[in-house]
């Protein structure tokens, strides 16, 4: 089965009048769906099943393509070999979920034999993690947390499930329920750099400034990993900036500078709030 990295070229078709097909699902929103998908050719749809590999991540195995006759049954012509395998990326492209009552004519069934090979035990706390951990990677926050709060309920110690759940909880401003999960784990964990990140990104956004430049302290000083200090510094001086706070500005003004040297971007963006500031 060939396995390729790249998307597929889809484009948009004229065939969606001819059909009760509806292409408004995006890539993220089809999972365990088959899907008609556009091409280049009005007369022309490819098929096939989008699915979730744990490795690989959102994937399409691609079946074959279908014409729609006049009477508006789906005529397919499967491919020579099983199907051929393309890894997805989240983007505004759109799908058409095929009907159940097109997959007779299809010669298909609801899930293909070999889907279970890939879904593994859908109840275990690793796969409730993994399946959350992509959701997140696809900023479907709402969609993780369904995963991730079962894990919790299974496993609340389950490596790095803590922070994916506040990934979670920061993505839909859920700040208060991210704060403490973080700062659980931090007892555990208190030089994690990532963890701390999301802790200091909790806290600015809950409007905690002064939890958030202590924790911006502590994590410049105990992490080891240095990644991160200078997007940590940055959104604290931003916010300072958005409040006209010229004393805690000026405060975190070198500090942040020091970790965004080599980010032009940033220290552009730090030029002109320090110019406005002192007007």
């Amino acid at each position: 089965m060939k396995y390729l990295l790249f998307l597929l070229p889809f484009f948009a078709t004229n065939l969606r009048g001819q059909s009760n097909l509806t292409f408004d699902h995006r890539f993220v929103e089809s999972e365990n769906k088959w899907v008609a998908i556009g091409t280049d050719k009005d007369t022309l749809l490819n098929y096939g099943f989008i699915y979730i590999d744990a490795s690989a991540g959102l994937t399409l195995n691609l079946e074959g393509s279908f014409t729609i006759s006049k009477d508006g049954k789906f005529i397919p012509k499967k491919l020579d070999n099983v199907g051929m395998k393309y890894r997805l990326k989240p983007n505004n492209v759109k799908v058409a979920f095929i009907p159940s009552t097109k997959y007779k004519e299809l010669e298909i069934k609801e899930y293909p034999d070999w889907l279970k090979i890939y879904l593994g035990d859908t109840t275990s706390v690793g796969h409730l993690y993994r399946w959350g951990f992509l959701y997140n990677g696809y900023n479907e926050c709402a969609k993780a947390l369904t995963y991730l709060e079962k894990a919790q309920k299974i496993d609340p110690k389950f490596k790095g499930l803590s922070v994916e759940l506040a990934f979670s909880y920061n993505c839909l401003s859920q700040f208060d329920k991210a704060i403490l999960v973080l700062q659980n784990t931090l007892e555990t964990n208190p030089t994690d750099a990532y963890i701390n990140k999301e802790l200091i990104y909790a806290q600015i956004k809950s409007g905690q400034l002064d939890k958030a430049s202590e924790s911006c302290k502590k994590a410049i000083a105990v992490c080891t990993d240095k990644s991160y200090n200078g997007e940590n510094c940055y959104n604290l001086l931003h916010t300072y900036y958005e409040k006209k706070d010229k004393k805690n500005f000026n405060l975190w003004l070198a500090e942040t500078k020091k970790w965004t040297a080599s980010n032009a971007s940033l220290t552009n963006s730090i030029k002109t709030m320090e110019e406005e500031l002192s007007k």
